[in-house]
Order: structure tokens, then sequence, then C-alpha cells
């Protein structure tokens, strides 16, 4: 019987201790609250985007795996900047096109040097 209420005045003294030492802590309390780990954007805002930014880009974990948000929005901008260049390239190409169209096209229509005797 002295054995039980010795482990019981002994699991009191422990559960007040870190009872008192988590909620009395205050500022300087052993478990405090852990800053959310957000991604720091390495994108660069004012250029577009290269390979060795897309390499370099790294998520943090979260609970699951990654944060949705995070991962959305940068691939929302790699999606967004690989659209810009495709319609860009779509340009330059039917611009070249044009440009070797009309020059073969001047090509046949110029007239053949005649020989001179």
């Amino acid at each position: 019987m002295v054995m039980f209420l010795f482990l019981i005045v002994a699991l009191a003294v422990v559960v007040s201790g870190v009872t008192l030492a988590v909620v009395g802590g205050g500022e300087r309390a052993p478990l405090p609250d852990a800053a959310p780990e957000r991604l720091q954007d390495h994108l660069p805002p004012d250029r577009p985007l290269g390979r060795a930014d897309v390499e370099r880009l790294r998520f943090p974990l979260a609970v699951r795996g990654y944060r949705m948000a995070d991962v959305d929005d940068a691939l929302g901008r790699l999606g967004a900047e690989l659209a810009e260049r495709d319609a860009r390239i779509a340009d330059l190409e039917s611009a070249l096109a044009g440009a070797r169209a009309a020059a073969h096209h001047a090509a046949v229509e110029k007239p053949a040097p005649e020989d001179e005797q």
C-alpha cells in the first residue's frame, strides 16, 4: 500500500511539474510555437524563368508531402511563362515563314539577266 501511495504522489508531482513548465513558462516556454515553414519564392519576379531557376526551386515539406498552394503557385507561374514562350515562338516562326515566302516569291519573279554581247 505504501508503494502505491508513493507512485501516486510521484505521478502527481511529475504531472504538476510538467503542467507548470508548459503553462507558466511564458516566453521562455519549453515548447514554443513553431513558425510555419513557407516557400521562400526564389522565382525571379523581374525576368523570365530559366532552367537554373526551376532546378533551384525546392518546396518545404508538410505533414503529407508538399503544401498544395505552394506547388500550385509555382506550377501556375511556370505554365503561364511556357504558354507565353510558345506564343512568342509561334509568332517568330510565322514571321520567318512569311519572310522566306516573300524572298522565294521575289526570286521567282525576278527577271533573269540577259546575256550581253
